[in-house]
């Protein structure tokens, strides 16, 4: 089970020192959140349950990509994910540009976590309805699938629409990085069994990641699967945990999770010395890039 560090909530002058620290010691991936926007009129939560916004919308936001692809540079192995990027909030030749840049420089280290969102009214600031959300993502993941492995892709859907393009240079990862699906609604998990090379959850326990593997793996077993998925690929299951001892990885492993998204630290001022402290008493992982590969 492979083992990566959260780097939301953190400031981002940390990203660097946390991000170089962890690929130091052997931590599998850096995960960041992202969002386009945050309108001051914000209602909802990505935690089921809630219905508070985790953050206010003065929080500070970059581009995900750009700043994963600066953390590209200094840094050797360790792998840079989304969790999530909002894809269909870009267009599909946007969001696929910007994926296929931090694949091509950080030689093939991204892994991209994707999700319709929960924040309604940012689709809205944008001018697009949030009722169309997933439908929107499924349309734009099968436009990026295609322009990651065809030669020249025409694509006539719902919501984008175009004659032959060509789209280069292909990504590093063949046929492109993993595409990892967020969120805990049925539609999520439907999502990520039909057209995601794994999921990503909020925080769990064993037990409760243990009740959305099953529903993934009945799922994975009966769903029609999107254009470019194969049945017999891995598929990742990936969540956020709280981990304070060794062994309370052991339950996580043997329910079938494959990757923990942890975070050790209570702010950005220990953020560097947490990630060394777990590294010592709760091990890093494995994180072997050939177990990670699509």
């Amino acid at each position: 089970m492979r083992i990566g560090i959260a780097l939301g909530m953190l400031h981002p002058a940390v990203f660097e020192a946390v991000t170089a620290e962890a690929d130091r010691l052997g931590f599998a991936n850096v995960w960041m959140p992202e969002h386009l926007v945050f309108p001051i009129d914000m209602s909802g939560s990505p935690h089921p349950g809630e219905d508070t916004p985790p953050v206010p919308p003065s929080t500070p936001v970059f581009d995900v990509f750009a700043m994963l692809s600066f953390l590209a540079g200094r840094s050797r192995q360790i792998r840079l994910g989304t969790n999530v990027y909002l894809l269909a909030l870009r267009h599909p030749f946007v969001a696929a540009r910007a994926i296929l840049t931090l694949d091509s420089v950080s030689n093939g280290r991204a892994d991209v976590g994707v999700g319709a969102g929960w924040l309604r009214t940012e689709w809205e600031a944008a001018g697009l309805d949030p009722a169309t959300r997933g439908r929107r993502l499924d349309e734009a993941l099968a436009v990026c699938r295609r322009l990651w492995s065809e030669e020249t892709v025409e694509y006539h859907g719902r919501f984008y629409d175009f004659e032959k393009v060509m789209f280069e240079p292909k990504p590093v990862q063949r046929p492109h990085p993993p595409i990892l699906i967020g969120g805990e609604s049925d539609a999520a998990l439907e999502r990520a069994a039909r057209a995601g090379n794994g999921w990503i959850g909020m925080s769990h326990t064993p037990e409760s990641a243990a009740a959305s593997i099953e529903k993934l793996e009945a799922l994975r077993s009966s769903v029609e699967l999107a254009p470019g998925v194969e049945r017999d690929r891995p598929f990742r299951v990936i969540t956020g945990a709280t981990i304070t001892r060794r062994e309370e990885l052991e339950g996580f492993a043997a329910v079938g999770v494959t990757d923990l998204i942890v975070r050790p630290f209570k702010g950005s001022r220990d953020a560097v010395e947490a990630v060394k402290r777990f590294a010592g008493e709760c091990g890093t992982g494995d994180p072997n890039p050939d177990a990670t590969s699509t």
